[in-house]
C-alpha cells in the first residue's frame, strides 16, 4: 500500500481508503454487518488503514460497523474519517450549528467506541448557519483536541474561502471519477493553490466502473443507485459502457482487474490524495487494495483521455 499526506495535515493516508457508505443499509441495498465487520478487518490487513464514514450512512449504523470492526486493533495505526452536517435523527436536513456539532462528535465519538476523530469533515454546506458560526464551533473542537483535523465535503470554493477564515481547512471530499469529472474547472485548482488534499468520493463510479455490469443495470428496489446517478440511466449507459470498456483493455494488458484501472485513473490525476472505494465483502476489499501495487503509464493515461474525449465531448 502506498501513503500520502493528506494536505497540510500529519495524516498519511493510504491513497485508497475504505468508503464505508454501502455499509449503512440504507441506499445500497440490504447489508450483513457480520460481513461488513470482516470487509474492514480485511481492509486494514491489507493496508488501508484509513476509512470514511459519516452519521448520515445508515443514520449511524456505519459507525457503529466500525467501531466494533477495529475494536481492538491499535487506534494509532487507523485513521478514521467522519462527517457532521446532517441531521439523522428527523429529515436529515443540512444543519451545522454550535449546538448541532456538539451532539453530533459526541454521538459519534461514542458510536466509533474512540475518544477522537482525525478528520472531522462538514458533509453538505448548511445554508442557513453563518459560516462563521459554524467553523468557529469546529475551531474550538479542534483544540479541544476531540478531532485532529477538519475538512470539507461538497463546498464550493467561495464557501471554502470562507470557512477557512475561521478555522484551518485541511482537505475537501468532492464526487470524482471518469463519470463525474466537474470538479477539474474549480474546486481541484483551488485545493492545489491553498495546499489542500482531496478524498474523491464516487471513485468507481458507484461500482459502474468495476466492468462488472456488462449490460446496464437493474438495481434491487431498496438499492437506490439507478435513480441517483445519471450515468445508469438508459440514455447515457452507451457512453458509461464505452468508458468502461477501455478501462477493461487496458487492465487486461497488465493481468488486472478493470477496477485497478479506475482507482489508478483517479490517483494519477493531479491534486487528488486519495480515492475513497467502497466494497461490500473481504474479498472486493482485497482486490480493490491491490490497485495500490502498480500504476498507469503515461501513454495509458493519454488513451483513456483520447477515449473520454471521443466519447464524451
Amino acid at each position: 500500500m502506498k501513503f500520502r499526506k493528506l494536505g497540510s495535515s500529519d495524516l498519511n493516508m493510504s491513497v485508497i481508503t475504505l468508503g464505508t457508505w454501502g455499509m449503512g443499509g440504507d441506499f445500497w441495498g440490504k447489508v450483513d454487518d457480520e460481513l461488513s465487520i470482516a470487509t474492514i478487518q480485511a481492509a486494514l490487513d491489507a493496508g488501508i488503514t484509513s476509512i470514511d464514514t459519516a452519521p448520515a450512512y445508515g443514520r449511524g449504523h456505519s459507525e457503529e460497523i466500525i467501531g466494533k470492526a477495529i475494536k481492538g486493533r491499535k487506534r494509532e495505526d487507523i485513521i478514521l474519517a467522519t462527517k457532521v452536517g446532517i441531521d439523522i435523527h428527523h429529515n436529515k436536513e443540512h444543519i451545522c450549528t454550535p449546538e448541532t456539532i456538539q451532539q453530533e462528535i459526541e454521538e459519534s465519538l461514542t458510536r466509533l467506541d474512540t475518544d477522537y476523530i482525525d478528520l472531522y469533515q462538514v458533509h453538505w454546506p448548511d445554508l442557513h448557519t453563518p459560516i462563521e458560526k459554524t467553523f468557529t464551533a469546529l475551531n474550538k473542537l479542534r483544540e479541544s483536541g476531540k478531532v485532529r483535523y477538519i475538512g470539507v465535503s461538497n463546498f464550493s470554493c467561495e464557501q471554502m474561502d470562507e470557512a477557512a477564515k475561521y478555522c484551518p481547512i485541511v482537505s475537501a471530499q468532492p464526487p470524482y471519477s471518469l463519470l463525474k469529472r466537474e470538479i477539474e474547472k474549480d474546486i481541484m485548482p483551488y485545493c492545489i493553490e491553498h495546499g489542500m488534499g482531496m478524498l474523491s468520493y464516487g471513485s468507481i463510479g458507484a461500482g459502474a466502473l468495476t466492468g462488472k455490469f456488462k449490460e446496464r443495470p437493474v438495481f434491487d428496489e431498496d438499492d437506490k443507485r439507478g435513480n441517483f446517478y445519471a450515468f445508469f440511466s438508459e440514455e447515457n449507459w452507451p457512453k458509461t459502457r464505452a468508458m468502461i470498456d477501455t478501462l477493461e483493455e487496458i487492465a487486461a494488458s497488465h493481468g488486472k482487474p478493470t477496477v485497478h484501472a479506475a482507482i489508478n485513473w483517479v490517483l494519477k490525476q493531479k491534486g487528488i490524495t486519495v480515492a475513497l472505494v467502497g466494497a461490500r465483502t473481504p474479498e472486493q476489499v482485497i482486490m480493490n487494495a491491490q490497485a495500490a501495487d502498480w500504476e498507469l503509464s503515461d501513454e495509458e493515461n493519454a488513451k483513456i483521455e483520447a477515449a473520454y474525449a471521443k466519447i464524451f465531448e
